[in-house]
């Protein structure tokens, strides 16, 4: 099992938030981004973060949108569609969409939609 299935959520989503502010965008794009892929509110999101939540229950509590499998790319060097582990997935499909958001990415297209 990998370490970062028992990291808090909450000590990684500074690092998001910082990241996202350091590259001139808002931690309201981020929150939506993130709520938006794990079906959480905000003040369920907040929870987790208070609570300390590791990766793998926050994720095991999420309801993952159904468009998430619409993720891919690359992600620290691995293709995001070959990962295997279901819980290492999700955790790149949100290390994903956050970058794209830092990036500038404009949200509606971060949010994947059928076609």
């Amino acid at each position: 099992m990998s370490r970062l299935f028992q990291t808090p959520f909450g000590d990684v989503y500074p690092h998001y938030v910082a990241k996202t502010i350091r590259k001139g965008q808002s931690v309201e794009d981020l929150d939506d981004i993130i709520t938006w892929l794990t079906g959480f509110s905000k003040a369920e999101l907040d929870q987790h973060i208070a609570n300390q939540t590791t990766f793998e229950e926050f994720f095991k509590q999420a309801k993952l949108n159904e468009n998430a499998e619409l993720i891919t790319g690359t992600i620290c060097g691995v293709k995001i569609q070959e990962i295997e582990d279901p819980l290492m997935k999700k955790i790149r499909y949100l290390d994903k969409v956050v970058d794209e958001i830092a990036a500038g990415r404009p949200l509606e297209k971060v949010k994947r939609k059928q076609s």
